[in-house]
């Protein structure tokens, strides 16, 4: 059986207008989920509890399209 990996991550945004973060080094990662519902909850959760801060953003990610991209591509030589 495959497992098909979300992630859910966020954090405060230079300006609400865009996906830049702030400090790149302060990403709250929230979780690695198995499955979309219990990721999507997750994010939810934490969207709700950041609602008053415009700059904060969280995002649910299909992490399994990033492995699979990863695994298909060669690595680039230096």
């Amino acid at each position: 059986m495959s497992q098909h990996l979300h992630i859910v991550f966020g954090g405060e945004l230079v300006t609400p207008s865009e996906n830049v973060f702030k400090d790149p080094e302060n990403i709250h990662i929230v979780g690695i989920f198995v499955d979309r519902d219990t990721a999507y909850d997750a994010w939810k959760n934490e969207a709700q509890r950041t609602v008053d801060n415009a700059h904060m953003r969280y995002f649910l990610g299909d992490l399994q399209q990033l492995i699979d991209a990863a695994t298909n591509e060669p690595e680039a030589q230096d």
